[in-house]
């Protein structure tokens, strides 16, 4: 009758006159000694399974290393084409004579008749890109207030990413962004008084 394994040994590796009672590991003794079958020399060890990869990991490693290889100048270059393509659909639009049931629809001023925080902004945007400052700020003065910081941080970006050099950029924390989010509420309530001059600011 054939040895059985030992119980507290569920992988049968461990036999009662194999290498579990001569001290020395049972992959170093030739499974003949043990087992009494042949050695196969197929058998190097335990078996051991890699753990699964989450498709999201896949994912994201495919991303990292495509980001990598792409060229410096690649990241710079596809945020210019969207502002391009957005610039266009702007300016071929019009949103100047639009309304809030136009798209892109607003929400809160279809429902409320009230001006949301972003409400005027891509007028705005068209008014800055003729030129017409003062039309611009009465649309959405923060927009107009925040866009030199954009383009500016856009440009120091491009060029560190192109060339390496680093130009001067504001270090903005957290008391500077509360700050403006602070001014662009009263900014929102301001607009939405319906007394003049706060008026002037409704779109």
């Amino acid at each position: 009758m054939p040895e059985q394994p030992i119980e507290d040994d569920p992988g049968g590796r461990a036999w009662p006159d194999g290498p579990a009672n001569s001290g020395r590991p049972w992959a170093d003794q030739p499974a003949e000694s043990w087992s009494g079958q042949p050695a196969d020399e197929r058998f190097v060890g335990p078996v051991t399974y890699a753990a699964a990869v989450p498709p999201t990991q896949t994912r994201a490693g495919f991303f990292a290393r495509l980001a990598a290889r792409a060229p410096s100048w690649s990241g710079p270059v596809a945020i210019a084409a969207c502002f391009a393509g957005v610039a266009s659909w702007v300016l071929i639009s019009d949103p100047t004579d639009s309304t809030a049931t136009d798209p892109p629809s607003c929400l809160v001023k279809l429902t409320t008749g009230l001006d949301c925080p972003g409400c005027g902004g891509t007028r705005a945007f068209y008014y800055l890109l003729h030129g017409n400052l003062p039309q611009a700020v009465r649309h959405h003065a923060m927009a107009v207030l925040a866009a030199p910081l954009l383009v500016w941080l856009y440009i120091a970006w491009s060029v560190r990413k192109v060339t390496g050099r680093r130009l001067p950029v504001p270090q903005l924390g957290g008391r500077a962004a509360v700050a403006f989010l602070a001014a662009w509420a009263v900014f929102w309530v301001a607009r939405n008084i319906p007394v003049e001059p706060f008026t002037a600011l409704y779109v």
